[in-house]
Formats: structure tokens, C-alpha cells, sequence
């Protein structure tokens, strides 16, 4: 349920780690601080400085010479540090009202409640910067109090709290700065992947970061060497496989040709003349594969746009709907012979072929749909295989020998894409090419 909420990549997860203890840490240092230290001390002074107004007041209201009640208030001020003055009006202040998030406040109300009892006393915390102003009711007057703030209030939690959210936003930062460097680390791996993934070598990547994300980046490095390898040796395997198979089949050529023509004969001639349909469809299939050719941008309205117009030199029409703004990354000539295989093998099993396309968020998507008889969805990705062939009425290859769609398939996914195939809307077969943006 609460997986829902938390944040996908890999930065903002261990940003989170890295920052919610410190803020649960400072709420706990907080919360001990206010409610145990600060609260305390605050509480402690207030009901010192209560008690000290409290005396005084009593004892200027037990003294009736006016020397005596001048020696008081300067008793307050040299030994209390307290000014006092007397004020001859009788009604007090109209007391203000009290902010229930105000520590100050609360805490002096309760401790001059405690200290004075029923006598009646007002108090500001605001006309003063430096000082709070109490005033305290007499039977003939008021006495007016000027406190040092920091003689009623423990004034260094504001202090307290600055630093202690300054440290953490400096700390937190740099961890932050540092955290960055070594996700960028990860980050640069998984681009290196995802490019080889779509084809492309990735040449300038190089481990860096922690010891686990260089560990990571040469055994990524040592993979794709392994694997290039591997497509290199069977490339070559492939193609000296079929180069060497055309010196026995000139041989056996030059030896049916100066045979009688008879029927038997003429199979063996139309065996041999398959075999070499099928060398070079190997080789073909040999030299796409070790093509070495780089993936570069251009406009995919383009490329359709040419396969359109070789189709129209035989007299075939290929209608085209690819938004003129659709730009793809890829291996141009690889790709113009996928879609050209697709369009060559509507055209011929259909009479009609559409070659369509949109950009989506992070895939492109080409439809070549045709009106020709379609295929069994029981046999969609038997006809992938290499060298397939259907015994049906309409065969997906390449010069008949199994390959089309092999190809097509390769390059899709050697760009990290895929193709796959459906019923068209026009009544034949639709083959869709997905390719990443």
C-alpha cells in the first residue's frame, strides 16, 4: 500500500535514507530539548523573577514612608537587578491575549499566578526588545517592573534552533553533493547498457564511483566484448560456411551441364539452382549481420518515403502515413531493408500496402498492414525462425528461402526494439516494429 508512495529511482530513495533520520533525529533532539531543558529553565527563571516581583511588592505595600519605599526600589535595582517606579493609576493595561504557541508567555502567566495569588498584575513581552514590562496592582497605584529578558526567559533557543537547522541543511547538502557523484557513477553504467542494448558500442565509457559500481562497469565491459565476440565468430563461421559451398555447387553446375537433358537431370539442375539461392541468401543474411554501421538520427518519413518510390518503379503502390516531425536514433540502411522486407513481402502476398507510424513516450511505433490473406495467429512466431517456411498460401521470407522476417527481427531488437505480428485492419497482416526513442 504505502509502496505507492515511495519514490522510484535509485537518487531519491537514498536521498530519503540520508534524510529522514537526520529529520527524525533533529525532532527527537527538538522535542528533548523544549520539553525537558529549555522548558525547564524557562520555567525556573520566570518563577525566580515571580517570586522576586512578588517580594517587592509586599514590601512596598508594607512600607507608608516614602524614603523606605525609595530605599526598596533601589535595593531592586542594585541587588535584583529590577527597575521599579510607582504609578499612581489605579486600573491596569487591558491585558493582551495570550498566543497558545507562545512558551513565554504561558510559562510567566502560570508562575505570577502562582507568585501573586489573587493580586491582580498585567505584563507585555512585546513593548521591550531587551526587557519584559510587569505591572503589579496596590491598593492606592500599580508597580511598574522593567526585567532583563533573559532574567525571566531562557532567550538561547532561538539560538539553539538556528543552529541546529543551519548544521543539518549544510550537512545534508554535502551529503546530497556526494550522493549525486556516486548515483551519476550507476547512472552512466545503465546508460552504457541501454545503448549497447540498442545497437551502439558505448565506446567512451569508462568505471568510476564506489569499488561495487566499478566491479559492476568491468564486468558490464567484459559481457560486451564477450558478446561481440560470440556474433563476430558466428558471423564468420556463417560466411565461410556459405562461401565455401560455392565451389562444390560450380563443380556439380559445370557436371549437370554436360549431362544428357533428361527429367532427372533437370530436378537435379533446380536442386542445385535452390542451393544457391539459399548460399546467397546466407551471405546476405552473413554481411547484414557484421554490417558495422553507425546509428545516427534522421527523419523516418524519409526512409519510408524511399521504400514508397522503389516499390512504385514495379508498378505497386505503397500508401505512407509518418508524421514529418518523427525523428528516430538508429542504423539507417539496417532499418530501410526491415521495412523494405515487410513491404516487399505484402506486396507480394497483397495487392496493397500501407506503411504507417506515430511516436509514442518512449517507443516509436511502424505498422505495414496489407490486404493479402494474412496468417494463422497459431504460427506468428514460428515464422521468425530462421529458414522457415510455410507450406500455406503465403510464405513471409526473402527470396524464399526463410529469411525476411529473421532479419527484420535482428535489427529490430539489435536497436533494444522488437516486431510483432496481428490482423490488420485491412483485412491481411500487420507487422508493427518497436523501436526506443
Amino acid at each position: 500500500m504505502l509502496r505507492r508512495y515511495f519514490p522510484k529511482s535509485l537518487y531519491a530513495r537514498v536521498a530519503l535514507i540520508i534524510i529522514l533520520p537526520i529529520f527524525l533525529m533533529q525532532s527527537v533532539i527538538t522535542y528533548v530539548f523544549f520539553d525537558r531543558h529549555w522548558e525547564l529553565v524557562t520555567a525556573n527563571l520566570s518563577a525566580s523573577a515571580a517570586g522576586q516581583i512578588a517580594l517587592v511588592a509586599r514590601l512596598y505595600e508594607e512600607q507608608t514612608d516614602v524614603e523606605a519605599r525609595n530605599h526598596i526600589k533601589q535595593l531592586a535595582l542594585d541587588d535584583l537587578d529590577m527597575s521599579v517606579r510607582f504609578d499612581d493609576r489605579e486600573a491596569l493595561p487591558q491585558r493582551e491575549k495570550l498566543s497558545p504557541f507562545n512558551l513565554f508567555d504561558r510559562t510567566l502567566t502560570r508562575r505570577l499566578d502562582d507568585a501573586l495569588g489573587e493580586r491582580a498584575y498585567w505584563f507585555s513581552t512585546r513593548n521591550w526588545p531587551a526587557y519584559v514590562e510587569i505591572r503589579v496592582r496596590l491598593d492606592e497605584g500599580q508597580l511598574v517592573f522593567l526585567i532583563y529578558r533573559d532574567r525571566v526567559f531562557a532567550t538561547s533557543g532561538p539560538i539553539f534552533l538556528f543552529w541546529l537547522v543551519g548544521t543539518s541543511i549544510l550537512l545534508g547538502s554535502i551529503a546530497i553533493v556526494f550522493l549525486r557523484n556516486q548515483v551519476r557513477s550507476i547512472l552512466r553504467l545503465a546508460s552504457a547498457a541501454e545503448a549497447f542494448g540498442r545497437g551502439r558500442d558505448a565506446p567512451d565509457y569508462r568505471p568510476s564511483g564506489a569499488t561495487e559500481v566499478r566491479k559492476a562497469g568491468y564486468a558490464f565491459i567484459a559481457m560486451r566484448e564477450r558478446l561481440k565476440r560470440q556474433l563476430e565468430q558466428r558471423t564468420a563461421m556463417l560466411a565461410g560456411v556459405s562461401h565455401d559451398l560455392r565451389t562444390p555447387l560450380t563443380r556439380i553446375k559445370l557436371a549437370l551441364a554436360m549431362q544428357p537433358d533428361t527429367s532427372e537431370i533437370e530436378e537435379l539442375r533446380n536442386d542445385v539452382l535452390e542451393m544457391e539461392r539459399m548460399v546467397e541468401a546466407y551471405l546476405d543474411f552473413a554481411r547484414e549481420d557484421a554490417a558495422d554501421e553507425e546509428p545516427t538520427p534522421f527523419k523516418l518519413a524519409a526512409l519510408v518515403g524511399e521504400i514508397a518510390r522503389d516499390a512504385e518503379r514495379t508498378g505497386r503502390r505503397v500508401e505512407t502515413g509518418i508524421p514529418r516531425h518523427l525523428e528516430i536514433i538508429a542504423r539507417r540502411g539496417a532499418l530501410k531493408r526491415a521495412i523494405a522486407n515487410l513491404v516487399n513481402n505484402g506486396l507480394r502476398h497483397g495487392g496493397h500496402v500501407w506503411v504507417t507510424g506515430r511516436g509514442l513516450e518512449r517507443h516509436v511505433e511502424i505498422h505495414v498492414d496489407d490486404d493479402g490473406p494474412g496468417l494463422d495467429p497459431s504460427v506468428y512466431e514460428e515464422v521468425f525462425k530462421p529458414f522457415t517456411r510455410l507450406e500455406e498460401g503465403r510464405e513471409l521470407s526473402k527470396s524464399g528461402m526463410g529469411l525476411g522476417l529473421t532479419v527484420v527481427r535482428d535489427v529490430a531488437r539489435s536497436h533494444g526494439g522488437d516486431v510483432t505480428l496481428g490482423a490488420s485492419p485491412h483485412g491481411g497482416l500487420r507487422a508493427t516494429v518497436k523501436l526506443p526513442v
